[in-house]
C-alpha cells in the first residue's frame, strides 16, 4: 500500500508545484503562432514521444474548432522509418533537429518534452529552433537539466520520479491544448 500512496503523494506534489501563469503563457504562444498560420513541432524520447504524439492530436484534431483554422502541429516522434533512417545515418542527437531543416519556418514553435531535461537530441533540435527564429518551449522535470536554460518558456517540476513527470506531462498537454482551444474560441 505504501508504493501507491507515494506514487500518488508524488503526483500530488506536482500538481501543487505548477506555475499556473506559465501554461497560459505557452497556450498564448501557441495561439498567436495559430493565427499566423505557423506550425508547432514536438519531440521527446521514451513515454515522452507518446505525449509528443498524443499534443500534436490533441493540437491538431483535438480542439478543433468548426469553421476555423486547425492547428498546424506535428510531432517529430510518429515515424519509426524516419527515426530510424536518421539515427543510422546521421546520429540518433540529430533525429529531431534533421527533421526541423528544411520545414522549419520563423515564428513558429518548436517543444520539447524531457523527463531529466539533458536529451542531447532534444537540445540539438532546440539549438537549432532557436537559431532559426522559432519560439521554443520545454515541458521538463527534475529540475530542468540543460533544457531548461535554452528554452523561451517552459513548465518545469521539481519531482524526480520519472513516470510521475511523465503522468503530469500528459496532463500539461491536456491543460494547454484546453487553453488554445479557448483562444481559438475567443480569437
Amino acid at each position: 500500500m505504501t508504493v501507491i500512496q507515494d506514487y500518488i503523494n508524488g503526483l500530488i506534489q506536482c500538481l501543487e508545484d505548477l506555475p499556473q501563469q506559465n501554461l497560459e503563457h505557452i497556450a498564448n504562444i501557441i495561439v498567436e503562432a495559430w493565427r499566423k498560420g505557423k506550425c508547432v513541432f514536438i519531440m521527446g524520447n521514451g513515454g515522452s514521444a507518446t505525449t509528443a504524439m498524443h499534443f500534436a492530436r490533441d493540437l491538431k484534431i483535438g480542439i478543433a474548432v468548426t469553421g476555423k483554422p486547425r492547428v498546424r502541429a506535428v510531432s517529430l516522434t510518429d515515424s519509426v522509418a524516419v527515426i530510424t533512417a536518421l539515427a543510422n545515418d546521421t546520429s540518433y542527437s540529430s533525429i529531431f533537429k534533421e527533421q526541423l531543416v528544411g520545414q522549419l519556418e520563423e515564428g513558429d514553435v518548436v517543444i520539447g518534452i524531457s523527463a531529466a531535461g539533458n536529451s542531447a537530441n532534444v537540445i540539438k533540435a532546440i539549438e537549432y529552433a532557436r537559431k532559426s527564429g522559432a519560439t521554443t518551449i520545454g515541458l521538463i522535470g527534475f529540475e530542468g537539466g540543460k533544457l531548461k536554460e535554452l528554452v523561451d518558456s517552459s513548465v518545469t517540476l521539481k519531482n524526480k520520479d520519472y513516470g510521475q513527470v511523465e503522468d503530469i506531462h500528459l496532463s500539461l498537454a491536456h491543460i494547454i491544448s484546453n487553453l488554445v482551444k479557448e483562444g481559438i474560441n475567443d480569437g
